[in-house]
């Protein structure tokens, strides 16, 4: 998990990664993260957001946005994945995540995608898997549009984004037949389950 890390030693890193690119509904939630990488501040148990348990997110959550040197979420809404596409979008969010941080960073490690930056930058494929610092900004990107999706849950709650964060489950396609789209949805990602 500290390969891309040590290959870069003595500089800045910073990670990026998304969450929320697959959805029928809501934003795509990019987040950028410096983590410290001396070894008493290295936090055990990072790793790809998905492949862990909401409770051992949440808590890697406090614990990176308590001791990164700098980090940022972004989310770009459903209008503008409509408007640009997903991909656009997620580099997009990516770009300002990264344009935002408090600390300028010597090097960009990102989660398979490459975004316009004059930074050097290292796209992985499965870096969430691989970089500690994506992996830090996948967790900090999931627990932030999961939380997100509870709240519109409460507002949509025919849907019930806190159970499908806006993924196209059996039962969300069933909601989207039986009572059309709603504000957040996104268009072009439900053309085949809605008539117009």
């Amino acid at each position: 998990m500290l390969d891309y890390e040590r290959k870069y030693q003595g500089k800045i890193i910073a990670g990026i990664d998304e969450a929320g690119r697959g959805p029928l509904a809501g934003p795509v939630v990019c987040a950028c993260v410096i983590m410290p990488l001396s070894d008493e501040k290295i936090i055990e148990g990072i790793d790809d957001g998905k492949k862990l348990s909401q409770k051992k997110r949440e808590e890697l959550y406090e614990k990176i946005v308590s001791i990164a040197l700098s980090y940022k979420v972004v989310e770009i809404d459903e209008k503008i994945i409509d408007d640009i596409n997903i991909l656009n979008a997620t580099k997009l969010g990516m770009k300002k995540a990264l344009e935002n941080l408090s600390v300028t960073p010597e090097i960009v490690l990102i989660d398979a995608v490459k975004i316009e930056t004059n930074l050097p930058q290292e796209n992985i494929i499965h870096g969430d898997a691989l970089s500690y610092n994506i992996a830090a900004a996948s967790i900090l990107a999931k627990v932030h549009r999961d939380r997100l999706m509870k709240e519109l849950s409460n507002i949509y709650p025919e849907y019930n984004f806190a159970k499908n964060n806006g993924y196209g489950t059996k039962e969300h396609i069933e909601a989207l037949k039986k009572y059309g789209s709603c504000e957040i949805h996104r268009q072009t990602f439900i053309k085949k389950f809605v008539e117009k």
